[in-house]
Protein backbone atom coordinates (compact mmCIF):
# COMPACT_ATOMS: atom_id res chain seq x y z
CA UNK A 1 0.00 0.00 0.00
CA UNK A 2 1.33 3.46 -0.80
CA UNK A 3 1.33 6.03 1.93
CA UNK A 4 -0.93 9.21 1.49
CA UNK A 5 -0.17 11.87 3.97
CA UNK A 6 -2.67 14.68 4.34
CA UNK A 7 -2.38 17.56 6.93
CA UNK A 8 -5.59 19.23 8.31
CA UNK A 9 -5.84 22.11 10.25
CA UNK A 10 -7.68 20.55 13.42
CA UNK A 11 -4.54 19.49 15.03
CA UNK A 12 -4.17 22.75 15.11
CA UNK A 13 -7.06 23.59 17.44
CA UNK A 14 -5.74 23.53 20.68
CA UNK A 15 -2.94 25.83 21.03
CA UNK A 16 -4.05 27.90 18.13
CA UNK A 17 -7.01 28.72 20.33
CA UNK A 18 -5.28 29.69 23.14
CA UNK A 19 -2.63 31.60 20.77
CA UNK A 20 -4.84 33.83 18.92
CA UNK A 21 -7.22 34.97 21.61
CA UNK A 22 -4.16 35.44 24.00
CA UNK A 23 -2.35 37.79 21.64
CA UNK A 24 -5.51 39.67 20.59
CA UNK A 25 -6.24 40.01 23.78
CA UNK A 26 -2.51 41.27 24.49
CA UNK A 27 -2.55 43.46 21.73
CA UNK A 28 -6.01 45.15 22.39
CA UNK A 29 -6.01 45.05 26.15
CA UNK A 30 -2.62 47.13 26.34
CA UNK A 31 -3.29 49.22 23.70
CA UNK A 32 -6.43 50.60 25.11
CA UNK A 33 -5.10 51.23 28.51
CA UNK A 34 -2.33 52.80 26.81
CA UNK A 35 -4.54 55.30 24.82
CA UNK A 36 -6.66 55.63 27.61
CA UNK A 37 -4.10 57.05 29.86
CA UNK A 38 -2.62 58.89 27.18
CA UNK A 39 -6.10 60.65 25.82
CA UNK A 40 -6.55 61.77 29.88
CA UNK A 41 -4.73 65.32 29.80
CA UNK A 42 -1.61 65.71 32.15
CA UNK A 43 -0.42 62.15 31.17
CA UNK A 44 3.28 61.71 31.45
CA UNK A 45 5.05 59.42 29.27
CA UNK A 46 6.17 57.69 32.67
CA UNK A 47 2.73 57.38 33.77
CA UNK A 48 1.56 56.13 30.33
CA UNK A 49 4.49 53.36 30.42
CA UNK A 50 3.78 52.03 34.14
CA UNK A 51 0.13 51.48 33.13
CA UNK A 52 1.11 49.96 30.23
CA UNK A 53 3.45 47.45 31.77
CA UNK A 54 1.08 46.91 34.42
CA UNK A 55 -1.88 45.87 32.25
CA UNK A 56 0.75 43.57 30.36
CA UNK A 57 1.73 41.93 33.33
CA UNK A 58 -1.98 41.57 34.99
CA UNK A 59 -3.16 40.58 31.42
CA UNK A 60 -0.92 37.70 31.00
CA UNK A 61 -1.30 36.32 34.62
CA UNK A 62 -5.13 36.51 34.27
CA UNK A 63 -5.32 35.07 30.79
CA UNK A 64 -2.76 32.32 31.80
CA UNK A 65 -4.98 31.62 35.35
CA UNK A 66 -8.13 31.67 33.32
CA UNK A 67 -7.46 29.67 30.44
CA UNK A 68 -6.28 26.85 33.01
CA UNK A 69 -9.38 26.96 34.78
CA UNK A 70 -11.27 26.77 31.53
CA UNK A 71 -9.29 24.20 29.90
CA UNK A 72 -9.13 22.21 33.14
CA UNK A 73 -13.12 21.93 33.62
CA UNK A 74 -13.49 20.46 30.53
CA UNK A 75 -10.73 18.15 31.28
CA UNK A 76 -12.01 17.33 34.21
CA UNK A 77 -15.43 16.45 32.24
CA UNK A 78 -13.60 14.35 29.71
CA UNK A 79 -11.85 12.34 32.85
CA UNK A 80 -15.85 11.19 34.42
CA UNK A 81 -17.39 10.84 31.02
CA UNK A 82 -13.92 8.40 30.48
CA UNK A 83 -14.38 6.76 33.57
CA UNK A 84 -18.18 6.40 33.79
CA UNK A 85 -17.23 4.68 30.01
CA UNK A 86 -15.09 2.10 30.94
CA UNK A 87 -17.44 0.91 34.29
CA UNK A 88 -20.37 0.43 31.80
CA UNK A 89 -17.55 -1.33 29.70
CA UNK A 90 -16.68 -3.57 32.73
CA UNK A 91 -20.55 -4.00 33.76
CA UNK A 92 -22.42 -3.98 30.40
CA UNK A 93 -19.85 -4.98 27.60
CA UNK A 94 -23.12 -6.56 25.39
CA UNK A 95 -25.03 -2.97 25.89
CA UNK A 96 -21.86 -1.08 24.96
CA UNK A 97 -20.99 -3.10 21.66
CA UNK A 98 -24.91 -2.67 20.40
CA UNK A 99 -24.07 0.81 21.08
CA UNK A 100 -20.96 1.28 19.05
CA UNK A 101 -22.85 -0.71 16.31
CA UNK A 102 -25.69 1.65 16.12
CA UNK A 103 -23.26 4.82 15.85
CA UNK A 104 -21.71 3.04 12.54
CA UNK A 105 -25.46 2.22 11.20
CA UNK A 106 -26.73 5.62 11.67
CA UNK A 107 -23.14 6.70 10.05
CA UNK A 108 -24.12 4.87 6.89
CA UNK A 109 -23.11 1.24 7.36
CA UNK A 110 -25.19 -1.76 7.00
CA UNK A 111 -26.37 -3.41 10.22
CA UNK A 112 -23.98 -6.41 9.77
CA UNK A 113 -21.22 -4.69 8.32
CA UNK A 114 -21.57 -2.32 11.35
CA UNK A 115 -21.35 -4.92 13.52
CA UNK A 116 -18.62 -6.57 12.54
CA UNK A 117 -16.84 -2.94 13.17
CA UNK A 118 -17.63 -2.78 15.94
CA UNK A 119 -16.52 -6.17 17.29
CA UNK A 120 -13.24 -5.70 15.77
CA UNK A 121 -12.85 -2.36 17.02
CA UNK A 122 -13.85 -3.19 20.58
CA UNK A 123 -11.72 -6.21 20.16
CA UNK A 124 -8.41 -4.30 19.27
CA UNK A 125 -9.48 -1.04 21.89
CA UNK A 126 -13.16 -0.85 23.32
CA UNK A 127 -12.42 2.61 25.15
CA UNK A 128 -10.70 3.90 22.89
CA UNK A 129 -13.23 3.75 20.15
CA UNK A 130 -16.00 4.60 22.41
CA UNK A 131 -14.07 7.43 23.62
CA UNK A 132 -13.62 8.71 19.30
CA UNK A 133 -16.41 7.62 18.12
CA UNK A 134 -19.49 7.70 20.99
CA UNK A 135 -17.56 10.98 23.39
CA UNK A 136 -16.24 12.32 20.27
CA UNK A 137 -12.86 12.68 21.97
CA UNK A 138 -9.52 12.89 20.40
CA UNK A 139 -5.87 13.38 21.19
CA UNK A 140 -5.68 16.01 18.45
CA UNK A 141 -8.39 18.19 20.43
CA UNK A 142 -8.14 16.71 23.73
CA UNK A 143 -8.25 19.03 26.66
CA UNK A 144 -4.45 20.47 27.52
CA UNK A 145 -4.87 22.54 30.37
CA UNK A 146 -1.38 23.26 30.66
CA UNK A 147 -0.45 24.04 27.11
CA UNK A 148 -3.40 26.29 27.47
CA UNK A 149 -2.37 28.30 29.90
CA UNK A 150 1.24 28.99 28.64
CA UNK A 151 0.20 29.29 25.35
CA UNK A 152 -2.27 32.25 26.57
CA UNK A 153 0.31 33.57 28.42
CA UNK A 154 3.17 33.56 26.37
CA UNK A 155 0.71 34.76 23.18
CA UNK A 156 -0.76 37.68 25.59
CA UNK A 157 3.14 38.84 25.89
CA UNK A 158 3.85 39.01 22.45
CA UNK A 159 0.69 40.98 21.61
CA UNK A 160 0.60 43.42 24.80
CA UNK A 161 4.89 44.12 24.37
CA UNK A 162 4.08 45.81 21.42
CA UNK A 163 2.52 48.53 22.15
CA UNK A 164 4.30 49.28 25.49
CA UNK A 165 7.37 48.96 23.41
CA UNK A 166 6.38 52.26 20.82
CA UNK A 167 5.05 54.08 24.39
CA UNK A 168 8.60 53.65 25.74
CA UNK A 169 10.02 55.69 22.10
CA UNK A 170 6.81 57.45 22.10
CA UNK A 171 6.54 61.13 23.40
CA UNK A 172 2.79 61.19 25.74
CA UNK A 173 1.53 64.08 22.73
CA UNK A 174 2.11 61.51 20.38
CA UNK A 175 2.09 58.03 21.89
CA UNK A 176 -1.50 58.03 21.10
CA UNK A 177 -1.48 57.87 17.56
CA UNK A 178 1.69 56.41 17.14
CA UNK A 179 0.08 53.02 19.60
CA UNK A 180 -3.31 53.40 17.72
CA UNK A 181 -1.46 53.00 14.03
CA UNK A 182 0.72 50.08 14.99
CA UNK A 183 -2.13 48.50 16.95
CA UNK A 184 -4.17 48.44 13.56
CA UNK A 185 -1.40 46.84 11.67
CA UNK A 186 -0.26 44.34 14.55
CA UNK A 187 -3.68 43.29 14.61
CA UNK A 188 -4.36 43.22 10.39
CA UNK A 189 -0.94 40.82 11.06
CA UNK A 190 -2.42 38.81 13.92
CA UNK A 191 -5.70 37.92 12.31
CA UNK A 192 -4.42 37.08 8.69
CA UNK A 193 -2.14 35.02 10.43
CA UNK A 194 -4.44 33.12 12.56
CA UNK A 195 -6.87 32.61 9.65
CA UNK A 196 -4.12 31.46 7.62
CA UNK A 197 -2.78 28.66 10.02
CA UNK A 198 -6.85 27.69 10.76
CA UNK A 199 -7.37 27.52 6.50
CA UNK A 200 -9.49 30.31 6.40
CA UNK A 201 -9.71 33.94 4.72
CA UNK A 202 -7.30 35.62 5.11
CA UNK A 203 -9.36 38.94 4.97
CA UNK A 204 -11.86 37.97 6.83
CA UNK A 205 -10.09 37.27 9.71
CA UNK A 206 -7.51 40.12 9.77
CA UNK A 207 -10.98 42.72 9.36
CA UNK A 208 -12.74 41.11 12.37
CA UNK A 209 -9.83 41.42 15.12
CA UNK A 210 -9.01 44.62 13.52
CA UNK A 211 -12.42 45.97 13.31
CA UNK A 212 -12.97 44.68 17.30
CA UNK A 213 -9.22 46.20 18.38
CA UNK A 214 -9.80 49.36 16.99
CA UNK A 215 -13.49 49.50 18.40
CA UNK A 216 -11.76 48.94 22.17
CA UNK A 217 -9.36 51.64 21.59
CA UNK A 218 -11.44 54.34 20.43
CA UNK A 219 -13.70 53.55 23.69
CA UNK A 220 -11.16 53.95 25.95
CA UNK A 221 -9.54 57.03 24.81
CA UNK A 222 -12.73 58.67 24.76
CA UNK A 223 -13.47 57.22 28.25
CA UNK A 224 -9.61 58.67 29.35
CA UNK A 225 -10.15 61.98 27.17
CA UNK A 226 -13.44 62.73 29.19
CA UNK A 227 -12.47 61.87 32.49
CA UNK A 228 -8.88 63.82 31.55
CA UNK A 229 -10.66 67.22 30.78
CA UNK A 230 -13.11 66.56 33.90
CA UNK A 231 -10.05 66.48 36.45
Amino acid sequence: MTSHNEHHKSSRVGWLRAAVLGANDGVVSVSSVVVGVAAASGSSQATILLAGVAALIAGAMSMAAGEYVSVQSQADTEKADLELEKSELEKHPEKELEELTSIYIERGLDENLARQVAAQLTAKDALGSHMRDELGITEALKAKPIQAAFASAAAFIVGGIIPVIIAFFSSASIVTYSVGATTVIALLLLGGLAAYAGGASIIKGALRVTIWGVAAMLLTAAIGSLFGVSA
